[in-house]
């Protein structure tokens, strides 16, 4: 018969978050995971198996919070500009979540396009949320997310490692600006072709 389970799955997962927040995700180790739980080791493998499993449900639960942020920057008025706020917020609020999902080496390079689908399970949604109150086609829409969210990413990036810091007021007008500036070139590019 198994050893009954001291701990919870919940109770070991929320204890391997708070040694991510604190000190990132190399640092949960199953030593360390017993120390923060008051125990020795052993009740972190009456309930996972191993430690990948461990940092498996770590980066699902970055993945279920960070879709919490980008749900909220959806609901707003300015739905587009609101996930890329979401985007920064989530940085800012949750630095060593936001390294885990979006700052870790890939071994192979993918193009800009896959990446948003491949990092971001809402990505028809903020498409979407750009493509249909400013009358895009979807090649316009995918253009102008993509630039936007390598600005965006440059943002959240300065602001998670601590580089630069912005209050929401100047992210708001940055983003605006290139935003505008992307909209009226492809706006005019259309006007343009139709000359």
């Amino acid at each position: 018969m198994p050893p009954k389970a001291k701990f919870t799955k919940d109770e070991i997962l929320q204890a391997a978050m708070q040694i991510v927040r604190e000190q990132g995700l190399e640092a949960v180790t199953s030593r360390e995971l017993g120390r923060k739980l008051g125990s020795s080791t052993c009740p972190v493998f009456t309930v996972f198996e191993n430690m990948e499993e461990v940092n498996s449900e770590i980066i699902k639960t970055a993945k279920e919070l960070y879709k919490e942020y980008i749900n909220e920057g959806l609901k707003q008025e300015l739905a587009f500009r609101g996930v890329g706020m979401a985007y920064i917020k989530f940085a800012m609020e949750e630095p060593k979540l936001f390294h885990i999902l979006f700052m870790k080496e890939h071994s192979e390079p993918i193009d800009i396009e896959h990446t948003l689908m491949l990092i971001d399970e809402s990505y028809i949604d903020i498409l979407k949320s750009v493509r249909e109150p400013y009358d895009l086609q979807e090649e316009e829409a995918k253009n102008l997310y993509q630039h936007l969210w390598i600005y965006t990413h440059g943002i959240a990036s300065l602001c998670a490692t601590k580089v630069c810091t912005f209050t929401n007021a100047e992210i708001q007008l940055m983003m605006t600006e290139v935003f505008t500036s992307l909209l009226e070139k492809i706006k005019r590019s259309k006007s343009d072709d139709k000359n």
